[in-house]
């Protein structure tokens, strides 16, 4: 069978990013979570992403802009790995705009990863040795889920096993035989965007 080509890919990666909005918007929805007003930004959190084709799909969304929009993305994402990098050695947890915010709005908002797709609604994952880690959402959700179970409320969690397994495949597919001799991606979304798109 003959490997998928890379626009194949890219488009099943974006149906897979619309299904993870519309699972995001229907838990968000239930809980009555809004990024309306929120006086935090959760595009400031130090987000760590993992696969090639995600970091792919980013630099295909980049190279559609004009060259000085992208070079000042860039310029910001080695502002913000510097800054980011200064914080670990001090022992903070690094807490810096994401380069591709533009005062509210992200500068590739199709492209963008699954985590910050994601991220905000109590949601769960089983990895494939049976473990399931979950995650309670950003601290307006957390304040939902509370005052839920004051009210003896459950509180619906979103389980995106189904979704990162079909990432995993989209990975796979894309990767071939070189996935077992790739080094591991462990990346922020601008240590990405500094190193340029990934060679495979």
């Amino acid at each position: 069978m003959p490997k998928p080509t890379r626009q194949t890919l890219f488009r099943k990666l974006a149906a897979l990013y619309g299904r993870m909005a519309d699972a995001y918007a229907g838990s968000a929805g239930e809980i009555g979570l809004s990024c309306a007003g929120c006086e935090k930004n959760c595009c400031t959190s130090y987000f760590q992403h993992h696969t090639y084709i995600e970091w792919a799909y980013l630099w295909q969304g980049l190279r559609v802009l004009d060259e000085a929009r992208r070079e000042d993305y860039l310029g910001r994402a080695r502002a913000y790995v510097r800054e980011s990098q200064a914080a670990l050695v001090r022992g903070e947890a690094p807490s810096t705009m994401c380069p591709l915010n533009d005062d509210g709005p992200c500068g590739v908002y199709a492209h963008r990863l699954m985590i910050c797709r994601m991220h905000g609604v109590p949601n769960r994952i089983v990895r494939p040795d049976g473990r399931a880690i979950a995650f309670p959402g950003c601290f307006k959700s957390q304040a939902l889920t509370a005052e839920r179970r004051e009210q003896g409320r459950e509180t619906p969690v979103l389980d995106r096993t189904p979704l990162y397994t079909e990432l995993v495949r989209l990975e796979m597919d894309l990767l071939g035989n070189k996935a077992r001799s790739l080094p591991r991606v462990d990346l922020t979304l601008a240590e990405m965007l500094v190193m340029g798109p990934p060679q495979v």
